[in-house]
């Protein structure tokens, strides 16, 4: 996939000059409670995004806004599904970044179907997702180890 822009929103491919930032994003303890995920330290994170980055079959992407960098979009194999996830630094909220950048990828992304998790207090990412043609597939409760408690949340489906 090569970088794609629409409007004032570019996906391209992953720097590591990028991972700083996308560190930097995920401190935020607003984002961290709507996205129902907690922050790594930073080895952690470092050492997640190396794991990732070295798997062939995922898509990682750069969002960029207005020539900064706003986030991440990243598409992997997650127990047998095609998953797809994004995070925005909270500076690049509600200007309708995460829409475009999520259309823009599913454009370029061809493997159906997509699916997404989103928490359900997290309404704003669940209406992003159904813009792009997502539409509510189950409802779950996430017992997993990352959060200290359950978290409810949605899958969505694309396709």
């Amino acid at each position: 996939m090569q970088a794609r822009e629409l409007g004032s929103v570019l996906l391209r491919a992953v720097l590591d000059s990028d991972l700083l930032i996308f560190f930097e994003h995920q401190l935020d303890p607003v984002a961290t409670q709507m996205a129902a995920f907690p922050a790594r330290d930073r080895d952690a994170f470092m050492d997640h995004w190396a794991k990732i980055r070295a798997e062939d079959t995922n898509i990682l992407r750069t969002i960029v806004f207005d020539g900064q960098v706003a986030g991440n979009i990243v598409s992997r194999e997650q127990a047998g599904r095609r998953q797809v996830g994004y995070w925005l630094g909270k500076d690049f909220w509600g200007q309708g970044i995460a829409t475009r950048a999520l259309a823009a990828f599913t454009g370029d992304v061809s493997v159906r179907p997509l699916f997404a998790h989103v928490a359900k207090h997290n309404v704003a990412s669940r209406r992003v997702l159904e813009k792009c043609g997502f539409t509510v597939e189950s409802e779950d409760r996430d017992v997993s180890s990352i959060m200290d408690h359950p978290v409810e949340e949605y899958l969505l489906k694309l396709g």
